[in-house]
This record gives structure tokens, C-alpha cells and sequence, in this order.
């Protein structure tokens, strides 16, 4: 009779979290996922096409809770809506940044960089377009983009939220 084990995908998501985390990119593979959650390999690939995958897989659902989040806020304050799209980004970029600085994981997602960063931006500046809207209706996609460009880099770059906002509050008002 068939082993049944509860939340294997749960479980090999936070593995492979962990094991990014604690190991990196390279030294984390599906064996030692599959070796950690007690299950064979061929169960792994069962639920994920590729370590790639597994990695995107808990990488997406996570950014979706943290527009959850930001959505949450939504806030008629624009100070306050951008603080709130500026520590979502920044918890997340702490939260992997394993990842982010692995060497050997940017030769990997150096391919779907450029389109998952251009999403990101536009799910965004989505957030946003409301306060950009009031402030610049004929330029209010553009500038909502480039709030968010602005804030991603600098975001990432370890720059606190007041030393980008009071160039951005030149935009917004």
C-alpha cells in the first residue's frame, strides 16, 4: 500500500526555502530537497519540473501574498502607500536575498530577469497609477512606472524610504 504523506508540495517548498537560504543556489539541489523531506526524487519532479521551478514556484506565491499585502494598504495618503510598497519590496529583498546575491543563481535567472522584472513593475505601478493619476492624468502610467523603477532600485540598493521620497513627493504632487 501506497505511503500518504500530507503537504508534500508545502513541504518541499519550505525545504527548498530553507536549504536556498541556508546553502545557496548551487548546494541545493532536488536530491537534497527530496533527501530532507524523506521522499524519493522521482516524488519531487512529481510536483516540480525542476529545481528552477520549485524555486519560481515559492518565489511566486510568496510576491503574491506581498501584493496581498500592498493591496491591503491602499491608502489615499501617497506617503503612506509608498512606504507601504517600499517595505513590502524591502522585506521581500531581505527575505531572499540569498538568492538575489548568489552568483550562480543570477547565471540562471539572468534569462527571465528582464521579463519578471517588467512585471513586477507593472503589477506595481498598478498599486499606484491612483495617486499618479491625480497628480499627472497625462503622464500618470509612465510616472507611475517610474516611481516604482526608482523605488526597486533603490530599495535594493539598501537606500531608505525618506531619502528616495522626497524626490519622488515632487512627482505626486
Amino acid at each position: 500500500m501506497p505511503k500518504i504523506i500530507e503537504n508534500v508540495r508545502e513541504q518541499l517548498l519550505s525545504e527548498a526555502r530553507r536549504q536556498i537560504a541556508e546553502r545557496g543556489y548551487a548546494n541545493t539541489t532536488m536530491r537534497s530537497v527530496a533527501r530532507e523531506c524523506g521522499l524519493a526524487v522521482g516524488t519531487v519532479y512529481n510536483y516540480f519540473s525542476s529545481k528552477d521551478m520549485l524555486i519560481a514556484t515559492f518565489m511566486a506565491e510568496e510576491w503574491k501574498s506581498c501584493l496581498d499585502e500592498i493591496s491591503e494598504s491602499v491608502i489615499d495618503d501617497p506617503k503612506a502607500l509608498l512606504l507601504s510598497v517600499y517595505n513590502v519590496i524591502s522585506s521581500f529583498s531581505k527575505k531572499h536575498s540569498a538568492l538575489f546575491l548568489d552568483p550562480e543563481a543570477a547565471k540562471v535567472f539572468a534569462t527571465v530577469g528582464t521579463m519578471r522584472h517588467r512585471q513586477l513593475r507593472s503589477q506595481l505601478a498598478a498599486v499606484i497609477l491612483p495617486i499618479c493619476k491625480k497628480s499627472c492624468p497625462e503622464n500618470s502610467a509612465f510616472a507611475a512606472e517610474f516611481i516604482i523603477e526608482s523605488i526597486l532600485t533603490w530599495t535594493h540598493d539598501g537606500v531608505e524610504f525618506d531619502e528616495i521620497y522626497w524626490i519622488l513627493e515632487k512627482i505626486i504632487k
